[in-house]
């Protein structure tokens, strides 16, 4: 017994250390965002109950059928229990037909929803473009990792070839602390850009709803051009068609004028439909106080109330919606000229970033060429190993700045396709 249980306790950690290997390309990664992030689900639940919302405010407008008991001894002239005469059985049914204020109730209960609505797919939206930056991320520092690995390699040439120069008397002994220096930088340069990547591909994990020590391996596919908005003013008008704040704001002033108009239509008279159908019985003493006895009874009708007057809390309520619509106007006003300088700052950020990343494109280009004449040199004696590895060195920097632009250029991208409502058909 003994045994078995240390036996098990010792191969508990093997499926979390032999766990499944997750491959993921970008588009993957964001419908999988789209299938199980916990945000989503969490989003689906509030449309829900908005939705149930609704329901729960046309409920007054559908029948309500009750039966039951008013079964009592009586000694003496048949008193009433809650309103009605004793009886064997008793049935009752209530309906609105005509409420006004409810009425209202229900399309102020259907903007709402539509507003749980909008809420709902911003979630999704927002874990797209969050599962697409974490990926971004990972790859940027993986891609980062491999360039700086080489670096390290060349570093460490470099100050083998350095140490051997100082040994023979070639060079002062501070060179050789000069190379140690650059190849510990470039150490802890891998050391932190390794603890970067695990920290997005585990966020990453989180976000898709999995266990963040699951590794991932990202698939950096070619990925095809993402389609922009034409020009600037074509971004912003679909930044404004899109926008969840100002379509929120938008319902809520609606469903915020449906609560003004309930209020106001108190004054207005309603109409219900009524029935009622008892079982009597002799035993409660009907034929001694009423001239004629009837077992089965039953009356259907309908119940009219005509308000004389508002009262002051109708109208106290009246006056805070229409203050709280006050708001919400400017409130959604704000929202639309703020969307219109965010996705104008965008659209100039997506600019600035082609060019800053086609300038460390030709600086790589240059870097990558001078390489190329050095190597020739080295192979014809005219250039040194330390020159062709500081060239290296040189070129890996390079490769670091190119990778750099490229990811605040596909960043830049995605927060304009989010901006703009486009974010989802592009990565599909």
């Amino acid at each position: 017994m003994r045994t078995r249980c240390f036996l098990v306790f010792l191969l508990a950690p093997i499926p979390s250390l032999f766990a499944q290997e997750l491959a993921l390309t970008l588009e993957e990664a964001v419908a999988m965002a789209l299938r199980q992030s916990p945000e989503v689900r969490l989003a689906g639940f509030e449309e829900r109950k908005a939705q149930e919302a609704v329901r729960l405010a046309r409920d007054p407008f559908l029948p309500k059928i009750a039966g039951g008991s008013g079964l009592a001894y009586s000694n003496g002239f048949p008193l009433s229990i809650e309103g009605s005469a004793p009886s064997i059985f008793q049935a009752q049914a209530v309906q609105f037909l005509f409420n006004r204020p409810q009425s209202y109730r229900v399309e102020q209960a259907r903007e709402e929803a539509r507003g749980a609505a909008v809420s709902a797919a911003a979630s999704r939206v927002d874990a797209a473009h969050r599962a697409a930056v974490l990926f971004l991320q990972a790859e940027r520092a993986s891609r980062l990792l491999a360039v700086v690995r080489q670096q390290v390699e060349s570093l460490e040439q470099a100050a083998e070839v350095t140490r051997l120069r100082v040994a023979e008397g070639r060079e002062l002994p501070i060179e050789v602390k000069r190379a140690e220096l650059g190849l510990a930088r470039a150490r802890q340069r891998l050391a932190s850009l390794e603890a970067e990547r695990d920290y997005y591909t585990g966020s990453l994990a989180t976000l898709l709803g999995l266990d963040p020590d699951r590794p991932i391996r990202l698939l950096s596919a070619e990925r095809k051009q993402w389609s922009l908005p034409a020009s600037e003013e074509a971004a912003v008008q679909a930044a404004l068609d899109y926008s969840p704040e100002v379509r929120r704001l938008e319902s809520a002033l609606r469903a915020k004028d449906y609560e003004i108009r309930s209020h106001q239509a108190e004054r207005l008279p309603r109409l219900d439909l009524v029935a009622q159908y008892s079982v009597l019985g002799r035993y409660n003493n009907y034929e001694d106080f009423f001239r004629k006895f009837q077992r089965h009874n039953g009356q259907i009708g309908f119940a009219f109330q005509i308000p004389a007057f508002r009262s002051a809390a109708s109208l106290a309520r009246e006056a805070q919606s229409a203050a709280d619509a006050a708001r919400l106007r400017i409130e959604l006003e704000r929202a639309r000229r703020q969307t219109v300088v965010e996705t104008r700052r965008l659209w100039r950020q997506v600019g600035e970033a082609e060019g800053a990343r086609e300038v460390a494109r030709l600086d790589l280009e240059v870097a990558r060429q001078q390489l190329s004449l050095l190597l020739a040199q080295f192979e014809e004696g005219r250039a040194s190993l330390r020159q062709v590895e500081e060239a290296r060195v040189a070129e890996s920097e390079k490769w670091v700045a190119f990778w750099d632009r490229q990811y605040a250029l596909e960043r830049a991208q995605l927060d304009l396709l989010r901006a703009t409502g486009q974010l989802g058909a592009v990565l599909r």
